[in-house]
């Protein structure tokens, strides 16, 4: 096995374009696991660890933009006040030496309909900019998954960072597992409020072939929340809320859970998501 390992951004990408059977690895916390395990044996691997500039987040106009190669840890410590649904989704993942080493980027790249980055991002409305030797493009999150383990990403191709407008609003991230962090979500969900352009944004992750949104619920918040007001949460409102969401789920049975249970415990999410949002609206302003 080959061990690639470029010091920049450039280098990356020519190593990526001669040999695009080399896998990326960023932390490496999932695709260790698999070496370990003998469940995948690459000719070669492409060391993303020193690419400088990989590893810093700052702002692109008027968003954000989060290097690929940021970790978990940062995000909590330097980015909960402009990504706050990010950053609770990273507090869940695995241990804190697992947080010092995993990214967004390598959560993205391994394209699972389990990750936890995920909802949060599709709540947010990201994008994902890719890059290769032909040059940028940026993809929006909901369409980066095609499949179980499968993306829009080319075989040249690198993630670069993800974009993603600021939060204007409360974020909460909520998953259901036998424990709160070093597990893999039997269902998870992204609530995202944009008050400023009265709109909502929504995430759902492990409850279907890939991250989805629930784009009826989104319209459903967005015309009947009492934005002005700040009046009380209707039940009616949070109910229905929570069965659109789960109508958006399509999940399966498997050894994390039932499609029965996934489709009721995804609704549950909705609503106390949206009770906990609507309550940090009404009570602390903008977030």
């Amino acid at each position: 096995m080959d061990f690639l390992q470029p010091t920049d951004w450039t280098e990356a990408l020519a190593l990526r374009a001669g040999r695009p059977e080399a896998v990326p690895v960023a932390g490496g916390t999932d695709v260790m696991v698999e070496l370990n395990l003998d469940r995948r044996r690459p000719a070669a691997l492409l060391d993303l660890g020193r690419v400088a500039g990989l590893a810093d987040w700052g702002t692109d106009g008027d968003l954000l933009r989060i290097g690929a190669g940021v970790p978990y840890h940062r995000i909590v410590t330097e980015l909960a006040d402009r990504a706050p649904g990010l950053a609770m989704a990273a507090r869940t993942v695995g241990s804190p030496q697992i947080r010092n080493r995993g990214t967004v980027g390598g959560n993205l790249g391994s394209a699972s309909p389990a990750g936890d980055a995920f909802p949060p991002l599709l709540a947010a409305d990201a994008v994902v900019e890719l890059g290769s030797v032909r040059g940028v493009r940026r993809v929006p999150v909901v369409d980066f998954c095609t499949g179980p383990k499968r993306s829009l990403l080319a075989p040249d191709e690198l993630i670069a960072a993800i974009l993603l407008p600021p939060a204007t609003g409360p974020e909460r991230f909520a998953k259901v597992g036998t424990r709160n962090a070093m597990v893999i979500a039997a269902c998870s969900f992204g609530l995202a409020l944009r008050p400023d352009v009265r709109r909502v944004g929504t995430g759902i992750g492990s409850a279907a072939p890939t991250p989805v949104r629930a784009p009826a619920a989104e319209d459903l918040l967005a015309a009947e929340l009492p934005w002005a007001t700040r009046a009380p949460l209707p039940e009616a409102l949070a109910r229905r809320f929570g069965e659109l969401v789960a109508a958006a789920a399509t999940p399966i049975d498997d050894v994390r859970g039932t499609a029965a249970y996934r489709r009721h415990a995804v609704g549950v999410l909705a609503r106390r998501t949206l009770d906990r949002v609507w309550t940090a609206y009404r009570n602390g302003g903008a977030r």
